[in-house]
């Protein structure tokens, strides 16, 4: 192609100018101009040590919003170096992330979230639909994100994660925890009480005295899928202040000049679930105790009471047929007193109030439905002492039988308990004692009135041993009522009232006894609780000079684990 005129006369315009340009920079400019040289700081192994950041191709798509830190003008003092960096508020405003809307140079694809099950699908963008702003944080929301981190399980916001079920208030929360050793519960408490008592002797001309009194308690449960064992013992000391002389006229009073006295009760129940249906009884048990101030067998002239003590075993089966329930154990006790001490330095002893005691139980129940179960129940049992004859010359050795029937019962678990009503029967090796009949009640009753009061009731019937002579047994039956109220969680009022009869067959002795009071229980913990009480008993006897009554004050505390 031929070039024109036009393209040699701008040829020779472009090599005149380009001297002359360069002979005009020598001129102006004083210092010498010199190439860039290769030095090690071009290969430094740095982010932006080669090609600033924001020549990057690889460079991330920011928001057209934002402005990137490395297009902020660069401040530099005289001597070259940086400046000190500004002073930021606590409260920095983090920058928003680029919507997934938004353009992207580099035609990268956007990686989708991953939906939990549950989780609500996230609306696309697009008319009618714009990306949510986050707010910018308060100083209360600052304050929180520099506490400890939660585990999003735990704090309940991980996706599709169902809401947290809350946990069930703790209907007791002053109850004791215990201590775990294996597979066992262990649940300890002791009561240190102290007060007044009106007529501690239960005599009819009172003489009261201060008293006080230590009861240590201790519960072990198993806890087992299979299989149970509980351990239940509780005992007490009573000491009293004062000690009893005589009426006034040298004649010793019926009560020992020393009252003070123990009691322990004792037991430890097993079952051993040999099959789903078949499940093997045990139990062992043992009672310390003595006679009850105020009764007829109590001697004249101790100086103290004499100990009795309890102990035996019982081996039963429990088979279940369906609905059908029987039950059957055998039981051996052996009850026995320590020798009398007397005013005048003699001794007086009690083997003829030391007895075995063999006997059998069973009980065949059927589930008519739930939460009603009727029952019959058949008592046997043989007293053999270990004197023929007792001090008065009678032949106490007995058998004897009881027949009960009735019924366990759940009316919506706001009434719950147990009624039986029956006859029982003890025959004597004497002819001359009659046989000690009468008809038995028992029941055990809940009522549970509002969450916060709870009304119980109970019955018992029992054919007791007796030392007076001429008199087979005593029949006696007892009647107890009890209400709790809450009217904090920590402060628990309690009222009792008993009543019941003790017939002295073949004897004009009837007694009527009764017991009504009050306590007021204050929780201040799950181990510390304070205990007042006041309490008034009587005794009403058909035998002049026998009957009493007294009146007890009680303030203690209550230690328990």
């Amino acid at each position: 192609m031929r070039r024109g005129p036009g393209s040699a006369r701008r040829n020779r315009a472009v090599s005149v100018c380009a001297p002359s340009a360069c002979l005009l920079l020598t001129v102006v400019v004083p210092s010498s101009l010199q190439a860039q040289a290769l030095t090690a700081d071009l290969f430094r192994p740095e982010k932006g040590g080669f090609v600033q950041a924001q020549d990057l191709p690889t460079r991330k798509a920011l928001d057209p919003k934002t402005r990137d830190p490395v297009d902020e003008p660069r401040l530099v003092t005289l001597d070259g170096s940086a400046p000190a960096a500004p002073v930021r508020s606590a409260l920095k405003v983090p920058a928003p992330a680029a919507a997934p809307g938004d353009y992207d140079p580099q035609n990268r694809r956007h990686k989708v979230a991953k939906l939990y099950p549950g989780q609500p699908k996230p609306k696309k963008l697009g008319p009618g639909n714009v990306a949510p702003t986050a707010a910018a944080p308060n100083a209360a929301t600052t304050i929180q994100r520099r506490q400890a981190p939660i585990a999003p399980a735990l704090a309940g916001t991980v996706p599709g994660q169902p809401p947290r079920k809350r946990l069930k208030p703790d209907d007791n929360p002053f109850d004791p925890i215990g201590t775990r050793v294996g597979g066992f519960l262990v649940k300890s408490a002791v009561e240190l009480r102290g007060g007044y008592d009106t007529n501690p002797a239960r005599l009819n001309a009172p003489k009261g005295s201060a008293f006080y009194a230590v009861a240590p308690e201790l519960m072990v449960t198993s806890d087992w899928s299979r299989h149970a064992l509980v351990a239940d013992l509780r005992g007490s000391y009573t000491g009293y202040g004062t000690t009893l002389g005589t009426d006034g006229l040298s004649n010793p009073l019926p009560a020992p000049v020393n009252l003070d006295r123990p009691n322990f009760d004792g037991h430890i129940d097993g079952r051993l679930d040999a099959t789903r249906d078949t499940k093997l009884l045990g139990q062992l048990r043992m009672r310390v105790f003595t006679d009850n101030p105020g009764s007829p067998n109590i001697q004249t002239g101790l100086t103290k009471y004499p100990l009795g003590l309890t102990a035996g075993t019982s081996l039963g089966i429990d088979q279940s047929f369906n609905r059908l329930q029987i039950a059957a154990v055998g039981s051996f006790d052996r009850t026995t007193y320590q020798p009398s001490q007397l005013t005048d330095g003699t001794t007086d002893g009690n083997n003829d109030r030391n007895y075995n005691q063999y006997g059998g139980v069973m009980r065949v129940s059927y589930e008519l439905k739930p939460g009603i179960k009727p029952f019959g129940e058949v008592q046997v049992d043989q007293r053999a002492r270990d004197q023929a004859t007792d001090r008065s010359g009678y032949q106490r050795s007995s058998h004897g039988t009881s027949v009960k029937g009735g019924t366990s019962f759940e009316f919506s678990r706001l009434l719950t308990g147990e009624i039986a009503i029956g006859y029982g029967l003890r025959s004597y090796a004497d002819p001359r004692l009659a046989d000690l009949t009468g008809l038995l009640t028992s029941a055990s009753l809940i009522w549970t009135a509002t969450p916060l009061t709870t009304a119980r009731f109970s019955s018992t019937t029992s054919l007791d041993e007796t030392t007076l002579a001429g008199v087979s047994g005593v029949l006696t039956r007892t009647y107890s009522f009890q209400v709790d109220h809450d009217f904090r969680r920590w402060l628990t009022a309690v009222g009792r009232f008993s009543w019941g009869t003790s017939d002295y067959q073949i004897s004009d002795r009837f007694d009527k006894f009764g017991s009504v009071g009050g306590d007021l229980i204050y929780k201040l913990n799950r181990n510390l609780q304070v205990k007042a009480q006041l309490r008034r008993d009587w005794l009403d006897s058909s035998v002049p000079g026998s009957s009493s009554a007294a009146t007890v004050v009680t303030l203690g505390v209550r230690l328990q684990h």
